[in-house]
Order: structure tokens, then C-alpha cells, then sequence
């Protein structure tokens, strides 16, 4: 099937109902038509502020709605965040992505995340924030700070969305997406496999994504990872290759976007993982941790690179600050300290 600016429901219908080699063999067509197949963007996520967020997200341990044994921690310093990216570069990651339990940060708090911006900018990585709903005059900041990509997902289609968020409309989500685009940063969004939602959902949700003014240049691709505590917690798993029908789906609609194996990935074996990136999938998060949730560690990320013949997609930035890096470098020796995790450690 060509590309069609506009998808509708019925014709994303049509995709998943095609037979799994089928589709599988469409999806990386078009794949190879836009992307080096064996090139995959690699990134890495931290959880800046951690839990009491009062949004209610059925799926998220986040939510101080649920008791979910998850402490609540402030907002990181500046320094230790820096620390961390240090070390996610250093571990091949070449985004670094920051991540508030927020419903949308204040603005006291928007001097240090420009701050982190700059910082992480300094390192030659490139950055990604998701910090909830944003202002207008809070997402030029960000972009004048530098930043690169906003994550904001749509979790699911418009109609299902009810069954799983009241505290945040499905507008509000568009229109933070809406802003962040206006203020020249790239998006990032996506959604959750395994909510309870039905085929017909998920293609509402690419369809969704793929009909936006324009298309998101990175769509992150979650497996429901179930949390005890979370009215999901109890969910059925997902199937396997429905999971990998809604990533050839999705590489299919967007054919120029990085299309991201997200959470879940500690869930899926090799060959789950690995169908995955023949289905259109080019990019993963990158280390122990996903905010709050475990994700396969490096070691075991390089091993399945070189199974497949997968190497890092190459990026490009100014080198930065030589002085700060070096200090930064020397940082990492006592980074560790109660008060953060290090996404990228192993």
C-alpha cells in the first residue's frame, strides 16, 4: 500500500487484518525505502522526578492514586542528571531523555530544565523531555534551551482514551503536541499495547498519530508492563505478534518515522525483539530502568545487536564544551548517591 497523508480507520483495519508474513514483508519494504535496516537509534531514559503525580493513568506506577510501594523523589539537580547522561553516552546512547511525573512543570522549575538541556546539548547528545502538558511560553523555552524532542503520547485512540485517563482530555494531549511543534521541537509520541484496548483502538491510535498536521518523527511503541498496585496490573498479556502487527502497522502509516521498541522489552525474548525490527522497528531505549520500570540492560542489548548485525545509528552534534565534558567525566566516578538512578548503568 502507498503512503496516504490521510489513513483513515478502515484502512488501518485492513493492515492488521493482512496476513502476518505479508505485512511483515510490506512493513520492512518500506522500511528499506527510508532507513538503513540494520541502523538503530539508540537512547536512554531517566526519571528526573519520580512519582506523586496526580494524574490518574490506569497503567502508570507513577500515580499517587495507586499504592504501588514507589517513593516519591523531587526534581533531580542539575549536576546529577549531566552525570548520568555522561554515562549514557559513554554506553552508546545518543539521546538522552528526561522524564517528570508531572501534570505539567512549573514555571520555577523551568530555569534547571533548561539547564539540563544546555547541558546534555554540551555533550553532543541529543535531547528529549517529557514533562506533561505544556504552556506556549514553557515549550519556546524549552526550545530555545535547545531541546530536540518532547515526548507526549496519545496512549490509545480517542475513544478507548476515557476508559484509562480522566484527569487530562485527549485534546490536551493534541494540543501540548500542537504547541511543541509550533516552537520548532520534533515530537515524540506514541502509545500502549495492552491496555485492554481492541484492534480497532490501536488503529485509532496510529491513525491518530499519523494524521497529524505532521507526523511525529518518533513513535514509541509500549508493551503495558503490569505494576501490582495499578488498576491494570491484572490485564491479559499481549500476544506476541499482535504486538508485532501494531509495529509494522505503524512503520507502514509513518514511513519517515523512527518507530521505538519502548517498555516492555524486558518482557520479550530475542525472537520477539528481533521480528520486531524486521516489522519496521528502529530504535530502543537503552539501559537498566525506564523511569520507574526495568528494561534489558546493555550488555544484553550489544549482544543481540551483533546476533542481528544491528549498529548504533550515528549522530552528529557540535562537540560541546571540551573543559565540561572532562569534569563531567570525572564526576561519574561518585555518581551514584541515594537520590537517583543512573539509567545507564549496567
Amino acid at each position: 500500500m502507498e503512503h496516504n497523508p490521510r489513513w483513515t480507520v478502515r484502512q488501518a483495519q485492513a493492515l492488521f487484518a493482512k496476513p502476518f508474513m505479508d505485512l511483515l514483508f510490506e512493513a520492512q519494504q518500506i522500511h528499506r525505502q527510508h532507513f538503513n535496516p540494520n541502523h538503530i537509534q539508540v537512547s536512554t531514559l531517566l526519571s528526573i522526578k519520580t512519582g506523586a503525580c496526580p494524574e490518574d493513568c490506569k497503567y502508570c506506577p507513577q500515580s499517587a492514586r495507586y499504592n504501588t510501594g514507589l517513593a516519591a523523589e523531587q526534581l533531580m539537580q542539575v549536576e546529577q542528571v549531566l552525570v548520568s547522561a555522561a554515562k549514557a553516552k559513554a554506553a552508546g546512547s545518543t539521546r538522552f531523555c528526561m522524564g517528570a511525573a508531572w501534570k505539567n512543570p512549573r514555571d520555577r522549575d523551568m530555569p534547571y530544565l533548561e539547564q539540563m538541556v544546555q547541558g546534555v546539548k554540551e555533550m553532543g547528545m541529543e535531547t528529549c523531555m517529557t514533562l506533561g502538558m505544556l504552556s506556549t511560553a514553557q515549550a519556546q523555552r524549552l526550545a530555545a534551551a535547545g531541546l530536540d524532542f518532547y515526548n507526549h503520547n496519545l496512549d490509545t485512540s480517542p475513544e478507548f482514551y476515557g476508559s484509562i485517563v480522566t484527569t487530562r482530555s485527549y485534546q490536551d494531549r493534541l494540543s501540548t503536541l500542537d504547541k511543541v511543534r509550533e516552537a520548532g521541537i520534533k515530537v515524540c509520541s506514541g502509545g500502549i499495547v495492552g491496555l485492554g484496548e481492541s484492534v480497532t483502538d490501536r488503529a485509532g491510535l496510529l491513525v491518530q498519530l499519523a494524521n497529524l498536521p505532521e507526523p511525529p518523527e518518533s513513535v514509541p511503541i509500549n508493551m503495558l508492563v503490569k505494576v501490582k498496585g495499578t488498576p491494570l496490573s491484572e490485564n491479559e498479556d499481549v500476544d506476541a505478534f499482535d504486538f508485532i502487527r501494531t509495529i509494522a502497522v505503524a512503520r507502514i502509516m509513518m514511513p519517515r518515522s523512527h518507530v521505538r521498541l519502548s517498555a516492555g522489552r524486558e518482557q520479550m525474548n530475542e525472537q520477539t525483539q528481533a521480528l520486531c525490527f524486521l516489522a519496521g522497528a528502529n530504535s530502543i531505549f537503552y539501559g537498566c530502568k525506564l523511569l520507574t520500570t526495568p528494561n534489558p540492560e546493555e550488555d544484553r542489548d550489544r549482544a543481540l545487536f551483533r546476533k542481528l548485525g544491528l549498529t548504533p545509528q550515528p549522530h552528529h552534534t557540535d562537540s560541546g564544551d571540551e573543559e565540561r565534558r572532562r569534569q563531567l567525566a570525572d564526576a561519574i566516578l561518585d555518581a551514584d548517591t541515594e537520590q537517583f538512578y543512573n539509567a545507564a548503568r549496567g
